[in-house]
């Protein structure tokens, strides 16, 4: 049981770190655009950036500590386990 709770919860940070490396790549596209003259969505981004991908990226530090976390501890109830 804990290890597909572990596992839906891997899944879901992996999505995550998609939205987050989209959101990043989406604003690097956006900024070159503005200094091009172009809009691709600047304003957008930021309209997002609180309620979207701030959020995101908060979430995807408190899972990456908890993740390290429960590695940890369960290494240190099961010293024989090795992964």
């Amino acid at each position: 049981m804990k290890d597909r709770i572990v596992g839906w919860i891997n899944l879901a940070l992996m999505a995550n770190l998609f939205l987050v490396l989209f959101s990043f790549a989406w604003l690097a596209i956006a900024v070159i655009g503005k200094g091009l003259g172009v809009s691709l969505g600047l304003d957008l981004w930021y309209r997002l950036w609180e309620p979207l991908f701030t959020p995101a990226i908060g979430i995807l530090m408190i899972g990456a500590l908890l993740s390290g976390v429960i590695s940890w501890v369960t290494k240190r109830l099961n010293p024989g386990l090795r992964s």
